[in-house]
């Protein structure tokens, strides 16, 4: 029996009160809300203290919430955290209590007042004994930075970056995710020049350098909210490339004119100078569109080869790079190709502008923020100028696999699909460090490449004979009920789901599951870090013969609720609902999954209860894979018997049916 919430039972809402129903009474929230606003007031530390724990216990409620904040409970909070009269537990269950009332959006954050804000502020500055302090108030700044531009300016002000980075180097994990998720809100909604002086003022701190050593190779797990963080400080850093990465080079600039020399002249000039003087302008002009011609570039002109964007500059400047921070190599790469046929030699300039497009590309830069990815590449906080130090290692990857494929000019293009093949499985392993990185890149040859495409192929392509496909068809509903009631026992096992408002990421978590007969999914919040409650324990329930439809992505109400100017493609790309009547009227119940795997387990087990077909990439890929499988059993013996493509003719008839043998005469 489901036990309501002891808010949720008010006279509008007894209609969804359900005959048989557990009621768990207890005072009515105007009133409980009363009585711990009156005890604020009271002149006892103690009555104070026991009134703030329950008052931000049960500021989650959104019910009681609301009657707070009718009865000026903010106000009553703001004084509170505005005196800071006490630094212990009565000022972190006010600052706890404050920050749930304020997230419910019932009152918008632009009505806090600077006074309170610079007060808050200075709970991050002081040296407090009681940690949980500043690490409320990080969290409440960084709510506040996310949702109040204004406001979020003057946070900026008023933390000086050190402190943060004070908070960062503290071997706590809670406080160091609350001072990242506040530094990465304060560089999102810095302008570019001021993120790009922010990002320069913290590498001259060594702020790279302590998140690889002590966050990252921490001896305490990573969470999933400082993987998030951690993932958009690589966005923000990586994003700074991206006016060079949309610029396209000047031919008339003269600064770009003299690194494009430089870029030659690191290669060519000691030979081209001594034999170029005493030559005329035409005839040095003409050696220069050789060289330029030998480095790889498709024009005498190479400006005309850089007026593409992306990459632009940024092509440019990885090429400067190579040739300035690794000399030996990029004369090696240049004088080694052009020793070779001309139809053999692997064009410098050409696979840096290319292979600088497909590194802007994998990596993502000039993309937005995702809400709610985790993919950040270690890699990237173990290097100064991470970005010019993989394109070195990719650009003599791009060497090497050019040599092992024996290309010509007219490979081009397919070297450099074999290049991304080679990056993306490499980068999918997330190295640890960039050697790393060389040392895997590098194992993965063109041969081991093709092993790879050949490994897939057999596993994903079977025969396309008729039998054969007449078999798979006999026996897709048999392998289609093992699926579905694999994803039936996965639902019963349940699943943690996060809520995620507009505004941030939130610590707040649910459980759902189904129930083992299979009618009826047990759902409620759960507390963070509390283990995986058992069915009996949650309080909601929503009978499967009440479901009515399978919502996704964009259909879904609380993806809608959103709008599209806010609306994340991952998160949208992880939403789903459940419709249901609920007392006549249309209700749902609104998922965001925590990854895609568990999205399609979901889909499709809702799928299966609701009597309709599982549609996921995840059941097609594992109903593809159970069907070669057990083809391959049933075909076992037959190997090496060619199955034809058309049934065998049928003979014609005889020419008489004169061949019956009488067995009613006797032989002599």
């Amino acid at each position: 029996m489901p036990a309501l919430s002891p808010f949720s039972c008010l006279f509008q809402n007894r209609s969804e009160i359900k005959n048989g129903s557990i009621l768990s009474l207890s005072i009515a929230p105007d009133k409980e809300a009363e009585r711990l606003l009156t005890a604020l007031k009271s002149g006892s530390r103690e009555v104070k203290r026991e009134a703030l724990r329950r008052l931000a216990l049960l500021a989650p409620d959104l019910t009681f919430a609301g009657e707070v904040i009718n009865q000026d409970g903010l106000e009553h909070l703001g004084a509170i955290i505005e005196d800071g009269d006490d630094l212990g537990e009565v000022l972190a269950h006010g600052l706890r209590a404050f920050s749930e009332l304020m997230e419910h959006g019932v009152v918008s954050w632009e009505t806090l007042s600077s006074n309170l804000v610079k007060k808050v502020v200075s709970y991050v500055n002081m040296n407090l004994m009681d940690a949980s302090v500043p690490q409320l108030a990080l969290g409440l700044l960084e709510s506040l930075a996310l949702s109040s531009p204004p406001l979020g300016q003057l946070v900026k002000q008023e933390v000086p970056l050190e402190r943060l980075l004070v908070h960062l180097q503290v071997l706590n994990q809670p406080l160091q995710t609350k001072a990242m998720a506040l530094l990465t809100a304060l560089l999102q909604n810095a302008s570019f020049a001021e993120r790009q002086a922010m990002l320069d003022y913290l590498g001259q701190r060594n702020l790279r350098q302590f998140i690889y050593k002590n966050i990252i190779h921490s001896p305490v797990p990573l969470g999933d909210e400082m993987a998030h963080h951690l993932y958009v400080l690589q966005v923000l850093t990586l994003g700074l490339l991206e006016p060079r990465m949309r610029t396209p080079l000047d031919p008339y600039n003269q600064e770009q004119r003299e690194q494009l020399q430089a870029l030659r002249q690191a290669a060519f000039e000691p030979d081209g100078e001594s034999q170029g003087s005493g030559l005329s302008a035409d005839r040095r002009r003409s050696i220069c569109a050789r060289e330029f011609r030998k480095l790889g570039f498709s024009n005498s002109n190479p400006a005309q080869d850089l007026e593409r964007a992306p990459p632009g500059l940024l092509a440019l400047d990885n090429m400067l790079y190579f040739s300035s921070h690794a000399p030996s190599a990029y004369s090696r790469f240049v004088l080694e190709n052009s020793s070779r046929e001309d139809k053999h030699e692997c064009p410098f300039a050409r696979g840096s502008i290319q292979l600088t497009v497909l590194l802007c590309e994998l990596l993502r830069i000039g993309e937005p923020c995702s809400e709610t990815a985790q993919d950040f590449s270690p890699m990237f906080f173990g290097q100064d100028n991470s970005f010019q130090e993989l394109f070195c290692v990719c650009i003599q990857l791009l060497n090497k696999t050019w040599k092992e494929m024996r290309a010509t000019q007219e490979d081009f293009d397919k070297v450099m699909q074999v290049v991304r093949e080679q990056l993306t499985r490499t980068l999918a392993l997330k190295p640890t460090s960039l050697e790393l990185f060389r040392t895997k890149v590098n194992t993965l040859s063109y041969s081991e490449v093709l092993r790879l495409r050949q490994t897939e192929r057999m596993h994903q392509e079977g025969t396309m004979a008729p039998p054969v496909l007449e078999l798979r068809e006999r026996l897709k509903p048999e392998l289609l009920g093992l699926i579905r009631h694999q994803r039936l026992l996965r639902l019963c096992e349940g699943t943690l789901f996060r809520k995620i408002s507009s505004r941030r990421r939130q610590d707040k978590a649910w459980f759902c599951c189904l129930s083992p007969n299979y009618k009826m999914l047990q759902y409620g919040d759960v507390e963070e870090g509390a283990p995986q409650p058992s069915p009996e324990s949650l309080p909601d329930k929503l009978p499967v013969a009440e479901m009515r439809a399978l919502l996704l992505g964009k259909d879904c109400p609380h993806v809608r609720e959103k709008g599209s100017g806010k609306q994340n493609k991952d998160v949208c790309e992880l939403a789903f609902s459940v419709s249901y009547d609920a007392g006549g009227k249309a209700a749902y119940l609104n998922f965001i999954a925590p990854s895609k795997r568990e999205f399609c387990l979901w889909t499709d087990g809702l799928s299966a209860l609701l009597g309709v077909a599982m549609g996921s990439e995840q059941m097609r890929m594992e109903l593809e894979m159970l069907l070669a499988m057990e083809t391959k059993l049933r075909l076992l013996e037959l190997e090496n018997v060619p199955i034809p493509d058309q049934p065998p003719p049928v003979p014609p008839p005889p020419t008489n049916y004169n061949f019956c043998y009488d067995c009613s005469i006797a032989e002599p």
